[in-house]
């Protein structure tokens, strides 16, 4: 149960912060692939390197949201969306909470997408890895006129 005041950021929100996030991810995979490909490396979609490439694909992804959880900030979608994620109590999230939700996340994806899915017919709007690390996503409080509400 949340008990602070500040409001669970929008599925929307939420959405375009994880879009620029996967951005960032995908064009670290594309330097990786580019690079495998100047050092002389061949494609084969096989059996073999399917799996390889995925594996790739996923420890980017992990080391992208450590680098985060490591220097206690907001990733660059939260940031770009003016999002901050605080605990429930409406603390900024440490580093055990950040870790907790990179995991709680892992478990979502892993059921798949169950755990994101939650967020649709839960009553606060949170998903497993929101109620696991006990954090959530809101929208920044703002002095300027763009986003003060009237």
């Amino acid at each position: 149960m949340i008990y602070c005041d500040a409001t669970v950021a929008s599925p929307k929100h939420r959405a375009i912060a994880s879009a620029v996030d996967g951005g960032m991810i995908f064009i670290g995979f594309g330097a990786f692939l580019f690079t495998f490909h100047l050092m002389g490396g061949m494609f084969h979609l096989n059996r073999q390197t399917i799996p390889f490439l995925i594996g790739v694909f996923g420890t980017l992804a992990l080391f992208y949201s450590l680098l985060w959880v490591w220097s206690g900030r907001e990733t660059l979608g939260m940031r770009w969306t003016k999002l901050r994620l605080i605990d429930f109590d409406g603390f900024s999230a440490g580093r055990r909470e950040r870790l907790l939700r990179i995991l709680g996340a892992c478990l979502s994806v892993c059921a798949g997408g169950v755990g994101l899915l939650w967020a649709l017919v839960d009553e606060e709007k949170l998903t497993w890895h929101d109620h696991i690390s006990k954090t959530f996503p809101a929208v920044e409080e703002s002095n300027s006129p763009f986003f003060r509400k009237q």
